[in-house]
């Protein structure tokens, strides 16, 4: 039983204080299987632990100008292909190949613009489904769009004969055919909306598609005189015209975009997910919006971003970090970095003068 005099307070002097030393925290360093391992992190870290991803060099094949470019090159080639065995020259329309092949290289063509975004983002899923849909529907637009530019063809040849030019050798010819094929553009743009869901995606496409097409249609009859053969002309001309209107697409849906995800690191570095809809799904589902795959650790529905007006909100439901630090619900900034998984994406959207 201690006595009253052991049980008086202890007294703490700031001369005591002054001669406490603290140890040097060690420093780890990094062990040399780690150095020049390029690292993405992952979502169960702690947001001290966050490892910053340096930019990846993105593929060429994951730029939107570049595989509707491919798609419409494809479309168009395989079109010909089909109908250039029934095709006559100077025949009567009424042959199988010469009422075909138009139609048919549309058809193709506005498939390949439906399924490419899927097949270059690894979703086989939502590249049957829009290829399912893209089939009638290019079909359909196809006949109706070829009637639509026969009649302007046929005006504006009648308006070039009236002016005096009555050969395909003349500009003003070459004018008119390009004038009438971007017809053929705008339906490749109005099925590449329609798969997309989207009718800002159908606009930019129709504006691009007749574009790339009014420049292949006015290229046609150059490319003719230059083969001296009228099936390779056609091939070269109609091949032309395919990668002409995908890239146009690719290219004016790039310029007019006014918000995206730039993907920074991970498999589909270099992409970049334009935000046309309301509400955009990312998850590891196929057909999610944003398609992330070959990382477990992302769920189903990962998150959500949503555009309410002026305001683009990111909502996760999943481990989601936003420059560094763990988010569930933010309004996105221009120039904020965020990390799913393995993948860091940076948002953009343009500024308005």
């Amino acid at each position: 039983m201690p006595s009253p005099s052991e049980r008086q307070p202890i007294k703490i002097t700031s001369e005591d204080l002054a001669g406490v030393t603290v140890p040097e925290t060690a420093i780890v360093s990094p062990s040399p299987s780690s150095i020049g391992t390029k690292s993405y992190g992952t979502i169960t870290e702690a947001a001290e632990q966050f490892v910053p991803v340096t930019e990846e060099k993105g593929s060429i094949l994951l730029q939107g100008w570049f595989y509707l470019g491919v798609a419409g090159l494809l479309g168009a080639i395989a079109g010909w292909g089909i109908c250039e065995p029934g095709f006559v020259d100077g025949g009567k329309l009424e042959h199988w190949g010469n009422i075909w092949m138009v139609p048919l290289i549309l058809m193709i063509m506005s498939l390949g613009f439906g399924i490419s975004e899927s097949i270059v983002e690894r979703s086989a899923q939502k590249a049957v489904l829009r290829g399912v849909l893209s089939l009638p529907l290019g079909l359909i637009f196809g006949f109706l769009f070829y009637f639509i530019a026969n009649i302007i063809y046929s005006l504006a040849l009648k308006i070039c004969y009236e002016a005096g030019a009555q050969s395909y050798r003349n500009p003003a010819v070459w004018l008119a055919r390009g004038i009438a094929w971007m017809v053929f553009g705008a339906a490749g743009g109005v099925v590449y909306g329609i798969v997309g869901q989207s009718s800002k995606k159908g606009t930019y496409g129709v504006l691009g598609g007749m574009l790339g097409a009014g420049i292949g249609g006015f290229i046609f009859d150059p490319i003719a005189m230059l083969t001296h053969g009228a099936a390779l002309s056609r091939a070269v001309g109609f091949a032309l015209v395919g990668v002409a209107t995908g890239v146009g697409m690719g290219l004016v849906e790039s310029a007019l975009k006014d918000r995206w995800l730039y993907v920074m690191a991970g498999p589909l570095a270099g992409k970049q997910f334009i935000l046309y809809k309301s509400q955009t799904n990312i998850g590891s589902r196929q057909d999610s919006d944003i398609y992330l795959f070959k990382d477990p650790n992302i769920l189903p529905q990962h998150a959500v971003i949503q555009i309410i007006g002026a305001r683009v909100q990111l909502r996760a439901t999943g481990p989601t970090f936003w420059a560094g630090q763990p988010v569930h619900s933010r309004v996105l900034q221009d120039g904020d970095l965020l990390q799913i998984g393995r993948y860091s994406f940076r948002y953009k959207e343009k500024h308005r003068s």
